[in-house]
């Protein structure tokens, strides 16, 4: 009776111990922002633009091998378009559309990722202009020869009414004929981080 006591005490030792260890810290990637892209797509009626955005910071945290979290900053005040239209780049930064002015920044942070496959869907936090909803994308994640690693997420749709960017929007403005601008407009992400 007395080594049934004693083994059920030091089993109930072993399981407490092991609920109280610490958690493993996640590792933490700097994003690169000099090897990293972030491209937009915006269609309307009569064709489509785009162009780039520069990424100014951010990180990838890796539980092991497994993205965990991390996030983004974007620098709206170089917005691109890929056709070197001055008028419609100084547009888009206006008030209209992204008001670079006041808000110079939009920000990406992770709140969920689940494995699909090869692939992972993240879910995070989108902030634009101030605004910030939740949105999910399938990504890639690619573990590179030198140590670093690529997270691609392509064809991001979101939706900018969501944003208050409601110029020539269908939807805010249903007169507005041939010159309407779709609601959604798509980014494509590639983040290299390095350790």
């Amino acid at each position: 009776m007395k080594l049934k006591l004693t083994s059920l005490a030091l089993l109930m030792i072993v399981i407490a111990t092991s609920a109280f260890k610490a958690p493993v810290k996640p590792i933490n990637y700097k994003v690169d922002a000099t090897q990293s892209t972030l491209t937009w797509v915006g269609k309307k009626v009569t064709g489509s633009h785009n162009g780039t955005i520069a990424l100014q910071s951010g990180s990838l945290l890796f539980d092991g091998k497994n993205l965990s979290g991390g996030n983004f900053v974007i620098n709206m005040t170089t917005i691109k378009d890929a056709d070197k239209s001055e008028r419609l780049e100084g547009h888009l930064k206006a008030d209209d559309f992204f008001g670079a002015d006041k808000f110079a920044t939009s920000t990406f942070v992770i709140k969920k990722v689940v494995p699909a496959g090869k692939q992972v869907n993240v879910t995070g936090d989108l902030t634009i202009k101030g605004i910030t909803n939740s949105i999910t994308f399938p990504a890639n994640v690619i573990w590179n020869a030198d140590g670093s690693v690529t997270a691609i997420a392509e064809k991001v749709i979101v939706d900018r009414t969501k944003y208050g960017i409601k110029y020539r929007s269908k939807g805010m403005f249903p007169d507005v004929g041939d010159k309407m601008i779709y609601d959604d407009f798509e980014l494509n992400i590639k983040l290299v981080a390095k350790k």
